[in-house]
């Protein structure tokens, strides 16, 4: 099979390149920030869990947190 990628002209690399490499940082802080606060709702929503009241609002806590950091891993 044949890769249809676009080339890029020669007095265009330069911004290019410093676009994606902006891009692959901007990328990289989204992941980790998700990553954070993900492991942040399941914390917090561990300690509002202790209570039978705190279950309603904890569990879904809980699972958003997991939802986040599966998200920014994968």
């Amino acid at each position: 099979m044949k890769k249809d990628r676009k080339r890029i002209p020669w007095f265009l690399f330069p911004f290019w390149l410093i676009w994606k490499l902006v891009t692959g940082i901007v990328e990289f802080t989204g992941r980790i920030l998700a990553i954070v606060l993900g492991f942040v709702l399941m914390v917090v929503g561990i300690i509002i869990s202790a209570t039978i009241v705190g279950l309603i609002i904890g569990l879904p806590m809980i699972l958003i947190g997991v939802l986040l950091v599966l998200r920014g891993i994968f």
